[in-house]
């Protein structure tokens, strides 16, 4: 159908494409197909970027790494069925760690839905297959109901927790007239402090305690200056989750480091006498990646989270407090002593630190090859996929600011997502700020082709490729389960040969001093640089069965 049939008129696509930019929405990730073009007419006019990836699923890698290194949501733009299909896997990680992503996909004509007609692309019912990865998916019936469909993605992003959001265009909503809906956006709701009684009893609780602890999660990264004055306040040990790293710089004589999934870090939550848990849902990859079972008993425990449903999950709190991280602290730290309490928080730390280090899981190459990334490329942002290295990050790895350390071997735990993840931060980031992404040999064979677009729209990530020759953690799981290891020994093709088809540098390397010196030129070029590691080459000691 023509979308300009007369002067004045605007298509329901291109008011939508409006209302993005006035939401701040900069970037969108898509594939245009057949049953999106009319979405693209708008983007022509606007000074949102488009990027398009070699695969729908690394659309939605690209915009959950956009999100997690900026906390602003991106948009992606799919076909109906095999585009929202494709990126289903990337919605499901992203739901499982709040990350906000906004997804529109186009679907048949309203009055071709359910019919099962045979139609191109078509699903029985897409937005069922949506709404089970993400916060809610909508169907725009019409157009006069866009502003509000959109504030409440919004509303999501700003208010709640967050993840992801799904709009579906039917094909005639998405070319029809849209010229008398507004493209002023809906103002959104922030989210709002907890309620002043339960932070008045967490004050008084908070001040009595002698062994306080604070556990800080992924709610917890846009409030890391109001958690670091609230621990220095009560002299208080800080330990945090994967996607909590970082909220208080590393060498902060109350940050632990560590995870809660370590034996000495658990019994240090179980001798507190008070804990704060902070924008945490307690999950089993944060607190039981080693499978050592549920956590000991604690003392007593606080949690503020912005979702009320899941301060009634997995760990029973003695105070729930439902509101916004850093809202609340700040109303916290208004009812404290503004003196810092003597509670030999630095002692503590150091103690636990000692602990850590004395852990069996801890590896001193990995320790080492950590090291040599921060040393070489200060201040970088880290994205990791599940390969070996990333599991020991989980404990050995700590961020030097929020948001430059994520990985999907926690939450979905998907293959994949580091290259595509790496490449939406690269976009999102200053060019002053390295970013690498850190793979395994098995799960780049997943994405590396998005290196592709890498180079075609100047992203220069550098992809670490650790090699250690087929999926080795799940070899090693079916020898531990005397299990028959097949389908785990898999043929790795020529990567740097790839790389440089792709257009990208590429170098394979055989120690930290090479990867040292790499990492600095890698960081100098304009374009992608892959750094093959073979395993055997960074480990002096074998890394055993980190599980």
């Amino acid at each position: 159908m023509a979308c300009k049939p007369g002067s004045g008129f605007i298509s329901c696509g291109e008011r939508l494409v409006q209302l993005l930019e006035a939401y701040g929405v900069d970037t969108v990730f898509g594939i245009p197909g057949n049953h999106t073009v009319q979405l693209y007419r708008g983007l022509d006019n606007s000074e949102i970027r488009h990027i398009s990836p070699r695969h729908e699923q690394g659309a939605a890698f690209m915009a959950d790494g956009y999100a997690r290194a900026t906390g602003r949501p991106a948009a992606c733009f799919l076909i109906s069925g095999p585009g929202l299909g494709n990126a289903v896997t990337p919605m499901m990680q992203a739901l499982a760690d709040s990350v906000p992503m906004l997804v529109i996909t186009a679907v048949a004509a309203r009055s071709q839905l359910g019919m099962g007609e045979g139609r191109l692309h078509e699903v029985p019912d897409q937005r069922a297959l949506a709404s089970q990865c993400s916060r809610f998916s909508h169907t725009l019936m019409d157009p006069a109901e866009l502003p509000k469909v959109v504030a409440r993605a919004f509303a999501v992003f700003s208010s709640q927790r967050p993840g992801p959001v799904h709009i579906e265009l039917p094909l005639d909503v998405i070319t029809a007239d849209a010229s008398a809906v507004s493209a002023d956006p809906w103002p959104v709701p922030n989210a709002g402090v907890a309620p002043a009684a339960a932070v008045s009893q967490l004050a008084e609780k908070l001040a009595l305690a002698q062994q306080p602890l604070i556990i800080a999660g992924g709610g917890s990264v846009n409030a890391a200056a109001e958690l670091q004055d609230l621990a220095e306040r009560l002299d208080a040990p800080v330990l945090t989750t994967v996607n909590g790293k970082g909220v208080l710089p590393a060498d902060h004589p109350l940050a632990i480091n560590g995870s809660p999934s370590l034996k000495c870090c658990r019994e240090a939550l179980a001798d507190a006498d008070v804990v704060l848990a902070v924008g945490t849902e307690f999950g089993e990859t944060d607190y039981d990646m080693l499978f050592l079972g549920a956590l000991p008993s604690l003392t007593w425990l606080a949690r503020i989270d912005i979702d009320a449903a899941q301060l009634c999950r997995n760990q029973r709190a003695d105070l729930p407090l439902c509101g916004d991280a850093r809202e609340t602290l700040q109303a916290l730290a208004a009812r404290l002593d503004t003196a810092s309490a003597d509670r030999a928080g630095p002692q503590r730390v150091m103690q636990l630190r000692a602990a850590i280090d004395a852990e069996p899981h801890v590896h001193a190459d990995m320790a080492v090859f950590f090291a040599t990334l921060q040393s070489a490329l200060p201040g970088l942002c880290l994205v990791g996929d599940s390969t070996l290295p990333t599991y020991h990050a989980v404990w050995q790895y700590a961020a030097p600011a929020p948001r430059r350390y994520f990985h999907s071997a926690t939450g979905g735990g998907t293959l994949g997502y580091a290259i595509p993840a790496a490449m939406g931060a690269r976009h999102a980031l200053a060019d002053t700020t390295p970013v690498v992404a850190l793979i395994g040999d098995g799960a780049a064979q997943f994405t590396f082709m998005e290196l592709a677009a890498a180079v075609q729209e100047d992203l220069p990530v550098i992809v670490l490729l650790w090699n250690n020759n087929g999926y080795r953690e799940i070899r090693a799981g079916m020898e531990a389960a005397d299990v028959a290891r097949i389908g785990v020994a898999i043929d790795a093709p020529d990567f740097l040969g790839m790389a440089r088809a792709l257009g990208c540098e590429a170098q394979r390397l055989e120690s930290l001093p090479d990867l040292a010196r790499a990492l600095e030129e890698a960081h100098r070029r304009r374009r992608p640089t892959v750094l093959e590691l073979p395993e055997q080459a960074f480990l002096s000691t074998p890394a055993g069965n980190w599980y």
